[in-house]
């Protein structure tokens, strides 16, 4: 009994020595978005500012294009997001809950097509984007990510752990399956749709390929596309690029600590039912 509480104490001091591990260059940087630049690079390194300066480097982050890359990152994040996640839910039922013919073996194909590159496949998008007129588009940036392999096969998962007996119920008193879907299946996974909808908000902020290949204009750039833009101006400058970059991760921050229970939830319901 001793040596199993040591061995746990043990391993809980590791995993605390990597966590501030992990932890610490993230520290840093907000730490340096706060300083003069003559302060950056103080040795020892001043974890807690002496001097702050936050106001005036948040300030010049905060002109230019800057807010315009930002509201830019918002609509397309959150358009993608809730039409991905519809999509996603949609196909994920309909492999999981439908009976036809082919099911399972078009299901195989769709996770054979995860394993493809997506930077093989780019070319031929970008030619067909450019045959809709959908290059240079907000628009184009949102169809191309309305649909995820991985979300398909994440949501299927949640739907499989559904009891058949509730969309069976539902049928005997008149529901079809798009009502089953919306007012049965769909409540009863809802920490699986909270948790996709995270990461998938997460994976389309930080997107930088789409958008670099997708869009021409500046004043259609996004957040990642801006940060790029403003590291060319200002790469020397580290206390401005650290506010930036703290600038830029704020909304995952914000997402992540409103959603970090049905995360968390969602993790485990699948983990149990998938």
């Amino acid at each position: 009994m001793k040596t199993l509480n040591f061995s746990k104490l043990l391993w809980t001091i590791v995993m605390a020595l990597l966590g501030i591990l992990f932890i610490l260059p993230f520290f840093w940087m907000i730490s340096t978005s706060f300083k003069f630049e003559t302060d950056v690079f103080k040795f020892p390194i001043e974890w807690i500012p002496s001097k702050w300066n936050a106001l005036e480097n948040y300030k010049e982050v905060w002109t230019g294009d800057f807010v315009q890359y930002y509201l830019n990152s918002i609509y397309i994040t959150i358009s993608t997001t809730v039409i991905n996640v519809f999509v996603c839910a949609l196909a994920a039922y309909g492999f999981s809950k439908l009976r036809f013919r082919g099911r399972d073996a078009m299901f195989v194909l769709v996770l054979a097509l995860y394993m493809v590159p997506p930077q093989a496949s780019l070319v031929p998008q970008f030619l067909l984007f450019n045959w809709l007129n959908l290059i240079d588009t907000h628009a184009g940036l949102i169809l191309i990510n309305s649909f995820s392999i991985i979300g398909a096969f994440m949501l299927r998962q949640f739907f499989m752990g559904v009891s058949n007996e509730f969309l069976e119920s539902g049928r005997m008193d008149g529901a079809g399956h798009f009502r089953s879907f919306f007012q049965i299946a769909l409540p009863l996974i809802r920490p699986g749709i909270a948790t996709y909808a995270i990461l998938r908000f997460i994976w389309t902020w930080n997107d930088y390929q789409y958008p670099l290949i997708f869009l021409k204009s500046k004043e259609l750039f996004t957040i990642q596309l801006g940060i790029r833009l403003f590291g060319d101006q200002y790469g020397d400058v580290y206390s401005l690029m650290m506010a930036g970059a703290v600038s830029a991760i704020l909304p995952l921050l914000i997402i992540f600590a409103i959603g970090q229970k049905q995360v968390i939830e969602g993790i485990s319901l699948g983990g149990v039912k998938g």
